[in-house]
C-alpha cells in the first residue's frame, strides 16, 4: 500500500509540474492534437475543391501535327478537350512536358492517315509526367477518348462489312463496387490512424524525456534518489504521468478528427466518414492500452542519456520504430488477422482503419489487442524500473 502511495505522490509531482510549463504544454496537447487534424481537414478540403475545379474545366492538351488527325482532333475538342496545335519532335515534346510548358503533348505521327485508311493499327504517342499527381486524371481522361474513338472507328468498319460489333467482344466485364460509402474513406483519410498513434506519441515525450535525462541535467536526480521511496516507484510514477498526458492528447486528437472532418464535404466525393461520438469513443477505448507501452518506451530512452538534448535525439531517431509496421501494412495490404492482434500499434492501426470504414469489430480481436499491448507495456514498466536500480544511473 505504501509504494503506491509513493508512485501516487511521484504521479502527483510530475504531472502538475508539467503543467506549468506552458511551452510544454502547447507543444504536447496544442499543436499536435488540435492543428494537426485541423490540417488534415484544410488539405483533404483544398484536394476536394481541386478535383471539383478539374472536373468542370477543359483539359488542355498540345498536339504536335495536328494537321495529320484532324477528325480526332474534332472529336476531343467537342468532348472537352482545347487543342493548342505545336510542331514538337520527341525531344521538344519530352522537354515541353518535364518544363511544364505543356502537362500533356499528344503528337501524330506522319504515317497515321494511312495506316489509318489501310485498316491497320495508327499508334499516337502520349508524353506526360506521371510524377506529378494532380495531372494524373487529365492523362487518363485523354488516353479513355483517343481509345474510345479508335473503338468507334472498329465498330463503323464492322458494320460497313456487315459485321455486328457486338460479336466480336464474346466477353464483356460488368464491375460491382461492393464498398461503402464509409469504407471509401479510407482512401481519403488513409493517415489518420498513423498521425492519431504518433500524436499520442508526443503528447507525453516531453515529460518522458524529463524523467531521467533532464533530472540528471539538472542535478536534481540525485536528491531525488535519497527519498524514502523504492527507486522503480520513481519512475512507475512517472511513466503514469506520461501515460496520462498521452491519453489526454490522444482524446483531443481523436475529438478534433471527429469535429474537423464533420466540416469538410466529403460527401462530393461519394464518401461519408464514420467518425461520430460513438466511433470516437471505440478509437480511444482501442488505442488507450498503448499509453502505458509509450510511455514505458519513450522512459528506458531517455534512461540512456546524459542530457535532456540528448535523449531528444535518441527519441527523435528511436520514436518512429514502433510506428514502422503501420507503414508495412500500407504496402502490403494488411486486414485485421488475430496473429496481427498481437503487434503493438499495427494492431490498433487495423482496428482504427476497421472502425473508419464502420465494419463490425471482432471482439476477440479488441481482447488479444488491449491485453496484449498492456502485458508489453507492463513489461516495459518492469525493464524500465530496473534501469532505474542501476548504480550507474547517476553517471
Amino acid at each position: 500500500m505504501s509504494s503506491w502511495r509513493g508512485i501516487w505522490a511521484v504521479f502527483r509531482k510530475e504531472f502538475r509540474e508539467n503543467l506549468r510549463d506552458r511551452r510544454t504544454l502547447l507543444s504536447a496537447l496544442v499543436f499536435g492534437p488540435v492543428f494537426g487534424p485541423v490540417a488534415v481537414a484544410l488539405l483533404v478540403q483544398f484536394t476536394i475543391r481541386h478535383a471539383e475545379a478539374q472536373s468542370d474545366e477543359n483539359i488542355q492538351i498540345a498536339v504536335a501535327h495536328a494537321e495529320r488527325a484532324p477528325n480526332l482532333l474534332a472529336y476531343l475538342g467537342a468532348r472537352g478537350v482545347d487543342v493548342v496545335k505545336v510542331e514538337f519532335d520527341e525531344d521538344g515534346a519530352r522537354a515541353a512536358v518535364a518544363a511544364q510548358t505543356h502537362k500533356i503533348v499528344l503528337e501524330i505521327p506522319e504515317d497515321f492517315g494511312a495506316r489509318l485508311s489501310e485498316g491497320q493499327p495508327a499508334p499516337v504517342v502520349l508524353y506526360s509526367d506521371s510524377s506529378r499527381g494532380f495531372d494524373r486524371r487529365g492523362v487518363g481522361r485523354v488516353r479513355a477518348l483517343v481509345a474510345q474513338y479508335g473503338l468507334d472507328i472498329a465498330q463503323l468498319r464492322f458494320l460497313a462489312r456487315g459485321i455486328d460489333p457486338i460479336s466480336v467482344l464474346p466477353i464483356s466485364v460488368q464491375e460491382i463496387d461492393v464498398s461503402t460509402p464509409s469504407s471509401r474513406s479510407v482512401l481519403v483519410l488513409n493517415m489518420l490512424s498513423y498521425l492519431v498513434l504518433l500524436s499520442m506519441l508526443f503528447g507525453g515525450l516531453y515529460l518522458a524525456i524529463d524523467a531521467t535525462a533532464g533530472e540528471r541535467e539538472r542535478g536534481s536526480l540525485e536528491v531525488l534518489l535519497t527519498a524514502p521511496v523504492p527507486r522503480e516507484n520513481l519512475i512507475y510514477g512517472k511513466i503514469l504521468a506520461a501515460a496520462a498526458y498521452m491519453l489526454v492528447s490522444l482524446v483531443l486528437t481523436v475529438s478534433m478528427f471527429s469535429v474537423a472532418i464533420s466540416f469538410v464535404g466529403l460527401e462530393q466525393l461519394g464518401v461519408t466518414a464514420n467518425l461520430g461520438p460513438r466511433a470516437a469513443a471505440t478509437m480511444i477505448a482501442c488505442c488507450a492500452p498503448l499509453v502505458i507501452f509509450g510511455g514505458a518506451y519513450l522512459s528506458i530512452i531517455s534512461g540512456f542519456a546524459k542530457s535532456y538534448r540528448e535523449a531528444q535525439t535518441y527519441i527523435g531517431l528511436l520514436i518512429t520504430i514502433p510506428t514502422m509496421p503501420l507503414m508495412f501494412a500500407g504496402l502490403l495490404g494488411l486486414s485485421a488477422k488475430l496473429g496481427l492482434m498481437f503487434v503493438p500499434f499495427l494492431s490498433q492501426h487495423l482496428l482504427l482503419t476497421t472502425v473508419v470504414r464502420a465494419e463490425p469489430i471482432d471482439p476477440v480481436f479488441v481482447t488479444v489487442s488491449v491485453v496484449s499491448t498492456l502485458v508489453y507495456g507492463a513489461l516495459l514498466m518492469w525493464v524500465a524500473g530496473r534501469l532505474y536500480r542501476r548504480e550507474g544511473l547517476l553517471g
